[in-house]
Protein backbone atom coordinates (compact mmCIF):
# COMPACT_ATOMS: atom_id res chain seq x y z
CA UNK A 1 0.00 0.00 0.00
CA UNK A 2 3.15 1.84 0.80
CA UNK A 3 4.16 1.77 -2.66
CA UNK A 4 0.74 2.70 -4.21
CA UNK A 5 0.93 5.99 -2.38
CA UNK A 6 4.21 6.91 -3.08
CA UNK A 7 3.35 6.24 -7.17
CA UNK A 8 0.12 8.51 -6.64
CA UNK A 9 1.77 11.07 -4.95
CA UNK A 10 4.08 11.13 -7.49
CA UNK A 11 1.75 11.03 -10.35
CA UNK A 12 0.04 14.07 -8.55
CA UNK A 13 3.42 16.16 -8.33
CA UNK A 14 3.60 15.12 -11.70
CA UNK A 15 0.56 16.97 -12.54
CA UNK A 16 0.36 19.98 -10.63
CA UNK A 17 3.55 20.93 -12.25
CA UNK A 18 2.45 20.72 -15.54
CA UNK A 19 -0.72 22.27 -14.42
CA UNK A 20 1.52 25.37 -13.31
CA UNK A 21 3.68 25.49 -16.84
CA UNK A 22 0.73 25.51 -18.31
CA UNK A 23 -1.14 28.40 -16.52
CA UNK A 24 2.10 30.28 -16.97
CA UNK A 25 1.31 30.30 -20.39
CA UNK A 26 -2.27 31.32 -20.81
CA UNK A 27 -1.68 34.12 -18.36
CA UNK A 28 1.18 35.69 -20.41
CA UNK A 29 -1.14 35.53 -23.30
CA UNK A 30 -3.89 37.25 -21.42
CA UNK A 31 -1.22 39.92 -20.42
CA UNK A 32 -0.49 40.30 -24.09
CA UNK A 33 -4.12 40.36 -25.22
CA UNK A 34 -4.67 43.09 -22.05
CA UNK A 35 -1.75 45.31 -23.64
CA UNK A 36 -3.25 45.38 -27.03
CA UNK A 37 -6.27 46.26 -25.81
CA UNK A 38 -4.60 49.45 -23.99
CA UNK A 39 -2.79 50.05 -27.62
CA UNK A 40 -6.13 49.91 -29.54
CA UNK A 41 -7.08 52.27 -26.68
CA UNK A 42 -4.40 54.47 -27.40
CA UNK A 43 -5.19 54.05 -31.38
CA UNK A 44 -8.79 55.29 -30.62
CA UNK A 45 -7.37 58.53 -28.49
CA UNK A 46 -8.55 57.02 -25.42
CA UNK A 47 -5.40 57.27 -23.88
CA UNK A 48 -3.50 59.73 -23.81
CA UNK A 49 0.17 58.51 -22.78
CA UNK A 50 0.71 54.71 -23.20
CA UNK A 51 4.00 54.70 -21.53
CA UNK A 52 1.99 56.20 -17.94
CA UNK A 53 -1.03 53.26 -18.74
CA UNK A 54 1.36 50.65 -18.76
CA UNK A 55 3.48 52.08 -15.55
CA UNK A 56 0.39 51.91 -13.68
CA UNK A 57 -0.08 48.16 -14.52
CA UNK A 58 1.09 44.87 -12.49
CA UNK A 59 4.89 45.19 -12.53
CA UNK A 60 4.67 41.56 -13.19
CA UNK A 61 2.73 41.83 -15.87
CA UNK A 62 4.14 44.63 -17.43
CA UNK A 63 6.24 42.48 -19.87
CA UNK A 64 3.45 40.64 -21.28
CA UNK A 65 1.64 44.11 -21.47
CA UNK A 66 4.15 45.39 -23.47
CA UNK A 67 4.24 42.81 -26.12
CA UNK A 68 1.01 42.83 -26.76
CA UNK A 69 1.11 46.91 -27.17
CA UNK A 70 3.85 46.20 -29.75
CA UNK A 71 2.50 43.85 -31.44
CA UNK A 72 -0.76 46.35 -31.80
CA UNK A 73 1.06 49.58 -32.67
CA UNK A 74 3.67 47.56 -34.97
CA UNK A 75 0.54 46.33 -36.88
CA UNK A 76 -0.77 50.00 -37.49
CA UNK A 77 2.62 51.20 -38.94
CA UNK A 78 1.68 50.77 -42.72
CA UNK A 79 2.28 52.28 -46.49
CA UNK A 80 0.22 55.49 -46.25
CA UNK A 81 -3.26 55.26 -49.46
CA UNK A 82 -3.93 58.56 -47.51
CA UNK A 83 -3.95 61.09 -44.91
CA UNK A 84 -5.43 59.09 -42.31
CA UNK A 85 -3.47 55.98 -42.62
CA UNK A 86 -0.23 58.17 -42.45
CA UNK A 87 -1.69 59.91 -38.97
CA UNK A 88 -2.37 56.38 -37.74
CA UNK A 89 1.11 55.01 -38.36
CA UNK A 90 2.60 58.61 -36.93
CA UNK A 91 0.01 57.95 -33.77
CA UNK A 92 1.72 54.08 -33.28
CA UNK A 93 4.98 55.50 -33.45
CA UNK A 94 4.14 58.00 -30.88
CA UNK A 95 2.88 54.93 -28.55
CA UNK A 96 6.37 52.87 -28.95
CA UNK A 97 8.61 55.57 -28.07
CA UNK A 98 5.89 56.63 -24.58
CA UNK A 99 6.42 53.02 -23.86
CA UNK A 100 10.36 53.04 -23.84
CA UNK A 101 11.93 54.90 -21.05
CA UNK A 102 15.47 55.24 -22.86
CA UNK A 103 14.36 55.59 -26.09
CA UNK A 104 17.41 56.66 -27.78
CA UNK A 105 17.89 53.90 -30.57
CA UNK A 106 13.91 53.43 -30.73
CA UNK A 107 13.69 57.16 -31.73
CA UNK A 108 16.21 56.88 -34.60
CA UNK A 109 14.41 54.27 -36.06
CA UNK A 110 11.17 55.51 -35.88
CA UNK A 111 12.41 58.33 -37.14
CA UNK A 112 13.87 56.40 -40.23
CA UNK A 113 10.09 55.08 -40.77
CA UNK A 114 8.68 58.41 -40.60
CA UNK A 115 10.86 59.39 -43.34
CA UNK A 116 10.19 56.38 -45.39
CA UNK A 117 6.19 56.90 -44.49
CA UNK A 118 6.41 60.79 -45.86
CA UNK A 119 8.68 59.72 -48.73
CA UNK A 120 6.59 57.10 -49.87
CA UNK A 121 3.85 59.89 -50.50
CA UNK A 122 6.07 61.83 -52.09
CA UNK A 123 7.13 59.45 -54.43
CA UNK A 124 3.88 57.66 -55.05
CA UNK A 125 2.05 61.67 -55.84
CA UNK A 126 5.31 62.12 -58.04
CA UNK A 127 5.09 59.17 -60.05
CA UNK A 128 0.94 59.40 -60.88
CA UNK A 129 1.68 62.79 -61.98
CA UNK A 130 4.37 61.96 -64.14
CA UNK A 131 2.57 59.01 -65.65
CA UNK A 132 -0.49 61.24 -65.97
CA UNK A 133 1.63 64.16 -68.02
CA UNK A 134 3.17 60.83 -70.40
CA UNK A 135 -0.21 59.59 -71.14
CA UNK A 136 -1.59 63.23 -71.72
CA UNK A 137 0.89 63.80 -74.38
CA UNK A 138 0.69 60.61 -76.15
CA UNK A 139 -3.31 60.86 -76.51
CA UNK A 140 -2.50 64.93 -77.45
CA UNK A 141 -0.20 62.87 -80.21
CA UNK A 142 -2.77 60.36 -80.93
CA UNK A 143 -5.72 63.00 -81.64
CA UNK A 144 -3.06 65.20 -83.49
CA UNK A 145 -3.92 68.36 -81.14
CA UNK A 146 -7.78 68.39 -82.09
CA UNK A 147 -9.48 71.19 -80.37
CA UNK A 148 -13.07 71.25 -79.00
CA UNK A 149 -15.91 73.61 -80.56
CA UNK A 150 -14.33 77.14 -78.87
CA UNK A 151 -11.01 76.65 -80.63
CA UNK A 152 -9.54 75.10 -77.14
CA UNK A 153 -8.18 72.06 -76.35
CA UNK A 154 -9.90 69.33 -75.36
CA UNK A 155 -10.13 68.29 -71.80
CA UNK A 156 -8.22 64.81 -71.60
CA UNK A 157 -8.55 63.20 -68.26
CA UNK A 158 -5.52 60.66 -68.69
CA UNK A 159 -5.99 58.66 -65.43
CA UNK A 160 -9.28 57.19 -66.60
CA UNK A 161 -7.67 55.51 -69.62
CA UNK A 162 -7.15 51.71 -69.36
CA UNK A 163 -3.44 52.35 -70.42
CA UNK A 164 -2.88 54.49 -67.28
CA UNK A 165 -4.88 51.86 -65.02
CA UNK A 166 -2.74 49.56 -65.99
CA UNK A 167 0.57 51.27 -66.53
CA UNK A 168 -0.22 52.79 -62.72
CA UNK A 169 -1.35 49.38 -61.10
CA UNK A 170 2.50 48.19 -62.26
CA UNK A 171 4.27 51.13 -61.22
CA UNK A 172 2.13 51.26 -58.32
CA UNK A 173 2.84 47.28 -57.00
CA UNK A 174 6.99 48.61 -57.63
CA UNK A 175 6.54 51.03 -55.24
CA UNK A 176 4.62 48.98 -52.63
CA UNK A 177 7.56 46.35 -52.69
CA UNK A 178 10.20 48.70 -52.42
CA UNK A 179 9.18 50.85 -49.83
CA UNK A 180 7.57 47.62 -47.92
CA UNK A 181 10.56 45.88 -47.63
CA UNK A 182 12.12 49.33 -45.97
CA UNK A 183 9.13 49.57 -43.73
CA UNK A 184 9.22 45.43 -42.85
CA UNK A 185 12.80 45.80 -41.66
CA UNK A 186 12.40 48.94 -39.22
CA UNK A 187 8.96 47.11 -38.00
CA UNK A 188 10.96 44.00 -37.37
CA UNK A 189 14.54 46.04 -35.71
CA UNK A 190 11.32 47.33 -33.34
CA UNK A 191 9.48 43.76 -32.78
CA UNK A 192 13.00 42.24 -31.34
CA UNK A 193 13.16 45.01 -28.87
CA UNK A 194 9.70 44.00 -27.29
CA UNK A 195 10.29 40.07 -28.22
Amino acid sequence: MAEIKSTMEMVMERAARIAARTDETPGSDNHEESGMRLAARFMNNEINDLGQALSEQDPAHQMGMRRGMAQTLLRNIVLPRDEMLLANSLRAMQGLLSMEQNAGDMATVCGELQQILEQYGDHKTQMKQQLEDAIRTQLEQKNGGQTALAGEPMAMNPALHPQFQTEWAKMLDSLNSQYGQALDQRKDILNQRFS
